[in-house]
């Protein structure tokens, strides 16, 4: 696979993503599992085709980003997207209401453009996401200044009714300060944003035709003074080669303020994996006098044998221990999920398990999300394929004994009218329901396909 591919699969949702399955009909734990469909995308004007997975706020109302939808006339490489609300509805058994809270404007208006993640939420119900495109920045893709992404907020009226309102906290201005952020910001507790772009950085020159430099982790601190300017710094720049490569949003921070995520491709470039590399497990550590840099450690390297193409972050235990998906490789290109202990021993390496090994079939297939823990230390999470070939929730329980967890399937999408093609992450409530976006299915009828679904699983 070359970078370009890995490209197509990322950025554009996985719309050209094909995959042909063998179809069998068998009993399946999925029937335990109740889905409901909380809302479809309808493409223009209220969205089409959800990126990244949803938050709640104290109210309980749903929040996420769109990539595709909201207007037609918007220059960008996609339509330019949106932010949406879902509101529970009063009555039991009625549906959920959507409200489009903004429509990205794209480069032309100075605004962002084609979400490439979800959404966090603050304490005061700010919301905050990134967009690939969009800006000011001076990034230029085949001939078009099409800007370089962007962070933003998105805030609540004072009065009730009235309109949200967004703010650019920041327009990536080159290349070097980061091209394409994607995946989902994560705080720290000083109230500093840390995410991921796939392009820029300033190193490495061979991980794409089209986008400069090998991607890069960055810090997005806020403003000293009232309506003073947020400030960037980019921590690290991926150089490709035996070091990361186009790194993955979602990324998690310890309480020492540790850094821990995932890149696609660098690596290790000698194993099943083409020159691009297999992807890798990451750390970068804060500076420990006030002038020093963060310094980055590989913690994995994978080899295409033990998982390849890590589509997400991954998810600290409170151990320490990290574990994630890798969205193929370890089986005929199904993909797995895995676990990174901590070293016993200082210096050590840390230790990989593969925890599950998907097969193509009944139990899913390249899991590109990330994964949850519930209270009782069960992980859950969602992948392509599974007897219906529309996608799959599942659960993975610890073992009683041995490194391998079983893995129950909890539902298998159906596809059109339902939901189709989960490649995001799941949200966790009270109640242990489970809720999440399908890039396609539906009832849309202006996306081939569907133009994607919010859907909640109930056991």
């Amino acid at each position: 696979m070359n970078s370009n591919d890995g490209w197509s699969r990322r950025l554009v949702a996985r719309l050209f993503v094909v995959a042909l399955f063998f179809f069998s009909f068998t009993s399946h734990a999925f029937a335990e599992w109740k889905e409901k469909v909380l809302y479809s995308f309808q493409g223009l004007p209220d969205g089409g085709y959800p990126v990244g997975s949803v938050v709640f706020d104290k109210a309980g109302n749903l929040y996420g980003a769109t990539q595709e939808g909201g207007s037609s006339s918007c220059t960008s490489i996609y339509q330019c997207g949106t932010v949406y609300q879902l509101t529970a509805p009063a009555t039991k058994g009625d549906p959920w209401t959507e409200t489009v809270l903004h429509i990205f404007k794209g480069n032309a208006h100075n605004d962002g453009a084609s979400p490439q993640g979800g959404l966090i939420i603050d304490s005061a119900g700010n919301l905050y996401g990134t967009t690939g495109y969009g800006g000011t920045g001076d990034c230029v893709l085949l001939g078009s200044r099409l800007g370089c992404g962007t962070v933003y907020e998105i805030s609540p009226p004072q009065q009730k009714g009235a309109a949200w309102t967004e703010t650019v906290l920041y327009s990536f201005p080159t290349s070097k300060q980061g091209y394409v952020p994607a995946g989902d910001l994560v705080f720290d507790s000083a109230g500093n944003l840390y995410g991921a772009t796939i392009f820029g950085g300033g190193y490495g020159t061979t991980c794409d035709g089209f986008y400069q430099y090998c991607g890069a982790v960055f810090e997005l601190s806020p403003p000293r003074t009232k309506r003073g300017k947020w400030t960037e710094k980019v921590l690290h720049g991926f150089k490709g080669g035996t070091d990361g490569a186009e790194p993955n949003g979602g990324l998690v921070i310890d309480s020492v303020d540790t850094i821990y995520g995932t890149t696609f491709y660098g690596g290790n470039e000698s194993g099943e994996c083409d020159s691009g590399g297999c992807g890798t497990v990451f750390e970068l550590k804060p500076p420990t006098r006030k002038s020093g840099g963060w310094t980055e450690k590989i913690l994995h390297r994978f080899d295409g044998q033990d998982g390849a193409d890590p589509a997400a972050g991954v998810v600290l235990a409170s151990n320490g221990d990290l574990y994630g998906t890798a969205e193929g490789g370890a089986n005929g290109g199904s993909g797995d999920v895995f676990s990174l202990a901590v070293p016993t021993k200082r210096g050590d390496p840390w230790k990989e398990t593969q925890l599950h090994r998907f097969s193509n079939g009944n139990d899913g297939t390249n899991p590109g999300g990330g994964l949850i823990f519930d209270a009782s230390g069960n992980l859950y999470g969602t992948a392509l394929g599974g007897e219906t070939h529309g996608g799959v929730v599942f659960r993975l329980r610890p073992p009683k004994q041995g490194n391998s967890w079983p893995l129950t399937v909890l539902y298998n999408l159906l596809g059109p009218p339902d939901g189709d093609h989960p490649t995001a992450g799941l949200v966790l409530d009270s109640k242990g329901n489970l809720y999440s976006t399908t890039v396609w299915g539906g009832t849309g009828q202006s996306c081939q396909g569907g133009c994607g679904t919010v859907f909640e699983v109930s056991p």
